[in-house]
């Protein structure tokens, strides 16, 4: 009985004196909606251009390897791959914009380093 009355009341002079976190408000409203908007417009973009991981990775994977024919049939499955990659990490950037999050995709656009694979990650707070 006793440590429960020690305890609601220390419990209640933490309440006393909260404990206060002041933001620059416009700082964080900048960077929100500045994360907000590239969200909103990797997400259409991707959603529109996510087909042409088809052709980039027949491009990538036809450099790689020394049999064309190995190496198309590799770029055209992993295009196929990336492809619906893309495109779901737009439909899922536009659908989560309000989240103050960086877009999924690694490069953001498809036409950004154009030899590269693209990598996909999931809800990054920073870059």
């Amino acid at each position: 009985m006793r440590a429960s009355v020690i305890f609601a009341l220390m419990l209640s002079m933490l309440l006393l004196f909260p404990f206060q976190t002041k933001a620059n408000e416009k700082i964080t409203a900048d960077i929100y909606f500045n994360r907000a908007g590239v969200k909103i417009l990797s997400g259409v973009t991707n959603v529109a251009t996510g087909w042409l991981e088809l052709p980039k990775n027949i491009v990538i994977w036809r450099q790689k390897e020394k049999n064309s024919f190995v190496g198309f049939t590799e770029g055209m499955l992993r295009g196929i791959v990336h492809t619906a990659s893309r495109t779901g990490s737009g439909a899922l950037d536009l659908a989560t914009f309000w989240l103050p999050t960086v877009p999924s995709p690694d490069p953001l656009y498809i036409w950004d380093d154009f030899y590269e694979e693209s990598r996909y990650y999931a809800f990054r707070t920073s870059e």
